[in-house]
């Protein structure tokens, strides 16, 4: 019988917390969620920024939103449709993530989450365009000087695959960062893509040939600048090849 009134008691205490924890719960949404009837009074609009150039901001999606009439701040709560509006600014190709929820004091808050882009393409013959990090491609006419462009025979394919990840390297390593500014891409054998360097500091062109293993590449080329450059001049060469392992060659630069 003990043991029965002992278990009683143990039920009625679990049954106590649970009662409580939904009750806080509940308590939590209510304070939260506001009343249907009540206006919204502000709206919250976040966006990331990214290290190189914003392509988005605040002003711009709140015009968006503006003119296709999902602007909430003075509407009821209950019409603002949330999803809608996740759904319009997500269509805009430097977003890659947007979530709107309602808050507390009758505010809606919009955070939006930025791509990006990693290096501007412009293929031989065709329209420019980004690509990001992930390799998504971003259309887009406007060149920003803060990124790297690659022009040449490059294909979407190879862009997405190959020269993303390399512009994503080059975008974690402050040194090439500042000191790569343009990119070549050309056929070599078998019609397999190389790429050939343009540096700011030094008048000589890099081979770096296909981009396998380019960050050893890139090791032993800053070693040569380093130990070589600062000695014979930046000048001197008119052209670093680092295609063959652990191999650098250099051509002097033809005098005039």
């Amino acid at each position: 019988m003990a043991k029965v009134v002992k278990y009683l008691k143990f039920s009625a205490i679990v049954l106590l917390m649970l009662g409580l924890a939904c009750y806080v719960v509940f308590a939590m949404i209510k304070m939260t969620d506001p009343a249907p009837d009540e206006l919204c009074k502000d709206v919250e609009l976040v966006v990331s920024k990214n290290t190189k150039v914003d392509f988005v901001d605040a002003k711009v999606m709140e015009s968006l939103l503006k003119s296709k009439g999902l602007y909430p701040k003075g509407k009821l709560m209950k019409d603002v449709d949330t999803r809608s509006i996740e759904k319009l600014i997500s269509e805009n190709d430097f977003v890659s993530k947007v979530e709107c929820y309602k808050t507390a004091g009758r505010k809606l808050r919009i955070d939006v989450v930025q791509r990006t882009p990693v290096m501007y393409i412009i293929p031989d013959g065709e329209n420019g365009y980004y690509v990001d990090k992930a390799g998504k491609v971003i259309p887009g006419t406007v060149f920003t000087s803060n990124i790297v462009v690659a022009t040449g025979a490059v294909t979407q394919k190879y862009a997405s695959e190959e020269l993303a990840p390399f512009g994503a390297f080059l975008q974690t390593d402050a040194f090439w960062n500042n000191q790569i500014e343009q990119i070549y891409v050309t056929k070599g054998s078998k019609n397999k893509p190389v790429v050939e360097i343009v540096p700011r500091v030094g008048d000589h062109i890099v081979y770096l040939g296909t981009l396998d293993d380019y960050e050893k590449k890139l090791r032993r080329l800053r070693i040569f600048y380093e130990k070589a450059m600062e000695t014979v001049g930046w000048n001197k060469y008119s052209k670093i090849n680092l295609e063959y392992k652990n191999q650098i060659i250099c051509t002097i630069r033809k005098r005039k």
